[in-house]
């Protein structure tokens, strides 16, 4: 597939559903969710063990549970994913039972190239077609990937003491 952005054609990547046998990779792309503030101090990769951050990906593969990856000749470079979370322990962007959470996340020499914006609006498009009618997602404030999100069309709900919580209206 040909993507467009910014007049640039990129077309040496993919993007599909994850494969079940792929599913041990949403660790990895997890811990390249995290925002790291200071590249030189990275947070220790255990903190996707903790339960808040863990739920995005335990037990994937539940009937609200949808992944992406882009691929790139065979090699997964990025990943994004979308599940309910619903139980005891919620997400960081969670607003209610029933819209979805996204989570997005590519390997650091991917990025900043449009494969991350072509993920999120090849899954707002997947979402839409099951009937979502929002999706949801929590940003530290400064973080870069703010203004990728407002571009496919999430909106500030809520402004936290260091996070913002995003909505993407879908029925529209």
């Amino acid at each position: 597939m040909i993507y467009s952005f910014g007049g640039v054609k990129i077309s040496n990547f993919n993007i599909r559903k994850i494969n079940s046998n792929e599913l041990h990779l949403l660790e990895n792309f997890l811990y390249e969710a995290i925002f790291q503030r200071d590249e030189t101090r990275l947070i220790p990769r255990d903190v996707i063990n903790q339960p808040e951050v863990r739920v995005f990906i335990e037990d994937f593969g539940k009937p609200d549970d949808y992944c992406l990856v882009a691929d790139i000749k065979g090699k997964v470079v990025g990943a994004v994913w979308a599940r309910i979370l619903s139980g005891e322990v919620k997400g960081f962007g969670n607003i209610d039972d029933q819209t979805p959470e996204f989570a997005i996340s590519l390997y650091k020499e991917y990025r900043n190239i449009g494969i991350g914006t072509a993920l999120m609006q090849d899954m707002l498009k997947l979402l839409k077609e099951q009937g979502y009618k929002r999706t949801s997602l929590a940003v530290q404030k400064d973080n870069y990937a703010v203004r990728m999100y407002q571009k496919v069309g999430f909106e500030i709900i809520k402004e936290l003491e260091e996070e913002y919580l995003m909505v993407c209206n879908l029925a529209t």
